[in-house]
């Protein structure tokens, strides 16, 4: 197990729990609400989001992807900015024992069951994206 991979595994449960919140708020569409119950329900969506971006930028920097590169995905312009926001999670990610990584891996099957549950025929053919990940490595 290595940082990466942990930050991919993580990117898969943050993709899934936001999949799940949009097809909840979707549902509540035609449910009176107040309007602060809707914009606290989505602003949660976009906190999710933000959470999903920033996974897939560690995934992406332990995978090799240069801060240039990185920033430029992100829309910033400047790569020294964007990798000192981001170094105390590299770090803390990066400095994890095997232990641990395994640790915060664990369960990382019932992200392949949530995926074949939900699949639809525009999805990736892909049935194991997770397990696929770790045989990769």
């Amino acid at each position: 197990m290595t940082p990466e991979i942990l930050a991919r595994i993580a990117t898969a449960r943050a993709a899934r729990d936001l999949s799940d919140l949009a097809r909840q708020f979707f549902a509540t569409t035609a449910r009176p609400s107040s309007p602060t119950e809707r914009i606290r329900s989505a602003r949660e969506l976009r906190e999710l989001v933000n959470q999903l971006v920033d996974l897939t930028v560690l995934a992406e920097a332990f995978g090799g992807a240069t801060w240039e590169e990185i920033s430029t995905a992100l829309s910033r312009q400047d790569p020294g900015t964007v990798a000192r926001e981001f170094a105390a999670d590299i770090a803390e990610w990066g400095g994890q024992s095997e232990e641990d990584l395994q640790l915060g891996a664990a369960g990382h099957e019932a992200l392949d069951e949530w995926w074949a549950r939900h699949r639809e025929d525009l999805d990736p053919e892909v049935s194991t994206p997770v397990a696929d990940l770790l045989n990769r490595h």
